[in-house]
């Protein structure tokens, strides 16, 4: 036995474990050479091997995290002990994650909801949802206490029907506790080939689930300069527009790379810090409009009230202006007319230390709801 460090990469966490020698019992694999890169270290995301592979480089996963980064195909629950506190989940209880990813939330609330609690997990993703749900078998979780089911968030009532047998022996037909993580996981933005990362090179593509509607290649060709100027005005404040639109819409962009090199070939006096701050609000505001994620917010929200116990609690994650506005609104309006008794009076922000540790929690705001009722 030869001792290391291991990484749990569901959560982001590191702990001291002796790793097993390797079985010789178990069937020997092909040899496959490993990738080659230039340097001391892999750049690109093909290239590290390692890192997507955390049960057999843990120790590699473990020095990545402790970094400060993300490693590579996997991703980072951000803000888990405020979520924790302000859900408040207990053994019994049923809790619908909106938004499963990677499962990082959603592992330490199954850790909270036994003996007898089920968690209901929503994604939207065909590719990322088999492998969350595969380790969280792995790690225990069995079918009386986690069910996953392929939707976007938008689809929460209908899920909660497909588990209401659960509820109806409490005499329920919600959830006690609802969260939805807003944000792009790292296993999607990381990856080329999704489309979603102005980093490296794929296919303009930029869907959750890419066996639906069109890509962002197709959305750009066939928009209108005033259409995409309002596109970009609504889901990223970008303040050059008008500009911007004039040059991407209705051109054909198929690849990440050549749609960057436009967006800065159309504003060539503006410094680099600020155009990579513009390339990646164009990305935002294609990838809200591609998934149609402010439409299936608004319905969310919409059906929010309806999908919790009474007493229940929700948190809602967002990661931009746009989103958090409907939060807020939508939170302020059912405290006014009665559907919440209580809501979160001021955002809830990172800390300073998850901030540094892991700066793609930078733009994270929290709100929380609790349904009316004893």
């Amino acid at each position: 036995m030869r001792k290391g460090r291991t990484a749990n990469t569901l959560t982001g966490t590191v702990t001291d474990s002796s790793l097993p020698s390797s079985d010789s019992s178990t069937p020997a694999t092909p040899h496959r050479r490993r990738p080659r890169y230039s340097g001391k270290n892999p750049r690109a995301f093909e290239e590290k091997y390692k890192e997507r592979d955390p049960q057999r480089y843990a120790e590699t996963v473990a020095k990545v995290i402790a970094s400060g980064k993300t490693p590579a195909g996997t991703h980072r629950p951000i803000m888990v002990a405020e979520i924790l506190e302000v859900l408040a989940p207990k053994p019994g209880e049923m809790v619908a994650d909106c938004t499963l990813g990677y499962g990082g939330h959603a592992c330490e609330l199954l850790a909270r909801l036994q003996p007898g609690g089920h968690l209901l997990g929503l994604d939207a993703d065909p590719l990322e949802l088999p492998k969350t749900e595969a380790r969280l078998r792995e790690a225990g979780f069995s079918p009386e206490g986690f069910t996953a089911i392929r939707s976007n968030f938008a689809g929460l009532p209908q899920a909660l029907g497909e588990c209401g047998m659960r509820n109806a022996e409490r005499g329920m037909k919600g959830a006690d506790c609802i969260l939805a993580d807003l944000g792009i996981s790292s296993m999607q933005l990381d990856d080329p080939a999704r489309g979603f990362s102005t980093k490296g090179d794929g296919p303009l593509d930029m869907r959750m689930n890419p066996q639906r509607g069109q890509p962002a290649a197709a959305l750009l060709a066939k928009t209108s300069p005033d259409a995409l100027a309002n596109l970009l005005r609504a889901n990223a404040d970008e303040p050059r527009a008008t500009e911007l639109a004039v040059a991407l819409a209705g051109h054909t962009f198929a690849t990440t790379r050549e749609l960057v090199a436009a967006i800065r070939a159309a504003l060539p006096t503006m410094h680099k810090g600020e155009a990579d701050l513009t390339v990646r609000r164009v990305f935002q505001a294609l990838r809200i409009a591609v998934n149609d994620e402010f439409s299936a917010l608004d319905t969310l929200l919409r059906h929010l009230p309806a999908c919790l116990n009474p007493g229940g609690r929700v948190a809602v994650l967002t990661f931009h202006s746009g989103e958090d506005r409907r939060v807020k609104h939508a939170f302020a309006a059912g405290l006014r007319d009665g559907v919440y008794a209580a809501i979160a009076e001021e955002v809830i922000r990172p800390t300073v230390e998850e901030r540094r540790d892991n700066p793609r929690s930078s733009s994270a705001k929290l709100r929380w709801a609790r349904r009316a009722g004893p």
